[in-house]
């Protein structure tokens, strides 16, 4: 196969494999490494069976392809791979004769279901990310100028009063008109985004673990599980330590400091996020065993004034969202009762410009 084949195989976004006639693997390309969560070096030449744990589809029916040189297609075959997620996929399987193969080969084109699924669900949740932000620069404008006009007259009117007792409320109204201002410049998020550089995510990490550790001292245990070989990320860093410190803080503070917390680092190989493909994405998950997020906040917890504890504001999470976004990332949760776990997947997009230091 020529190189020009290869770049072309690569880009597509369904998996394709070529077994032999033994079912070993001889051909995967791009999304086939992705979808199996292995590299073409540890795939090519194995079979076709190790590349995970078990699956809906018939061998069988492979079997049946090579003999009688006939197409099988099955609409949706579930897959378990080595790292415990399942995939659901369509499966097309060919039967193909190869210029220069002494022996007939199998065409596997998987079509993962899912992913058409998560596209869908990212882009209506990237939809209601902007439709929040839009909603909250209006009210924010509407609020703001009423706001200064309030300040202003407070303070206009302390300067023309004598008697301390009065002072207190011009002074309780100018405080209470810069805690709404300061509510306010919170929900919207930074005025103004740095420039990106090379980001160190460990380090990032390892500050947001000491600022919990002065907080909750001994009662808060926390666990580390870096990844030495992460590579240097382009990113803003305040932002991204926000994004890590804000996650972990609702941890602690749902556990009112007394639990664990796990700080976890991957690379994922061809990733798709918002339907784009990325060559790397580093995954940075942030995980709890305290009570959970109770179930019928789940489907808003990324919405601002969402808490489920009592004297939150809800904005810590609506803005790290915020701020993934920015980066061309995405957040995922799943939460039970003992168990919570937040996903942040942040793609490698100009990282060829800064070298390939890794996060040691």
């Amino acid at each position: 196969m020529s190189p020009q084949s290869h770049e072309i195989l690569d880009a597509l976004m369904t998996a394709v494999v070529v077994l032999d006639d033994s079912l070993n693997i001889q051909y995967v390309n791009a999304a086939a490494e992705s979808l199996l969560d292995h590299s073409a070096r540890r795939l090519v030449n194995e079979p076709f069976a190790s590349s995970y744990v078990s699956t809906t589809l018939a061998m069988e029916q492979l079997d049946d392809c090579l003999t009688d040189q006939q197409t099988v297609v099955n609409s949706e075959a579930e897959f378990v791979l080595h790292s415990g997620q399942k995939v659901t996929v369509e499966v097309s399987v060919q039967c193909i004769a190869l210029t220069g193969a002494e022996q007939l080969q199998l065409l596997l084109e998987l079509r993962q279901v899912d992913l058409q699924r998560q596209i869908l669900r990212e882009n209506s949740q990237r939809q209601q990310l902007f439709a929040t932000q839009s909603l909250l620069r209006g009210m924010a404008h509407e609020i703001k100028n009423p706001l200064g006009g309030l300040r202003g007259a407070a303070q206009l009117l302390a300067r023309q009063l004598t008697a301390p007792d009065l002072i207190e409320y011009t002074d309780l109204i100018i405080a209470q008109s810069d805690r709404l201002r300061s509510l306010i410049d919170r929900l919207l998020g930074p005025a103004r985004l740095e420039q990106p550089q090379p980001v160190n995510l460990h380090e990032l990490l390892e500050r947001v673990a000491q600022t919990l550790s002065y907080e909750y001292e001994e009662t808060l245990k926390l666990r580390r599980d870096y990844d030495p070989s992460l590579p240097m990320l382009c990113g803003i860093s305040d932002s991204l330590e926000q994004v890590f410190l804000n996650i972990a803080q609702n941890a602690a503070q749902a556990m009112n400091g007394d639990g664990e917390i796990h700080l976890k680092t991957r690379v994922e190989h061809q990733l798709t996020l918002f339907g784009q493909r990325y060559r790397q994405c580093a995954v940075v998950t942030i995980s709890d065993n305290g009570p959970g997020i109770p179930e019928s906040l789940q489907a808003q917890i990324f919405y601002p004034m969402v808490s489920g504890r009592t004297g939150g504001t809800g904005l810590g999470l609506s803005l790290a969202h915020s701020l993934v976004h920015q980066h061309g990332g995405k957040i995922e949760f799943e939460s039970n009762a003992g168990a919570t776990r937040f996903q942040i997947y942040l793609p490698y997009r100009e990282l060829e410009e800064h070298g390939d230091g890794t996060n040691r």
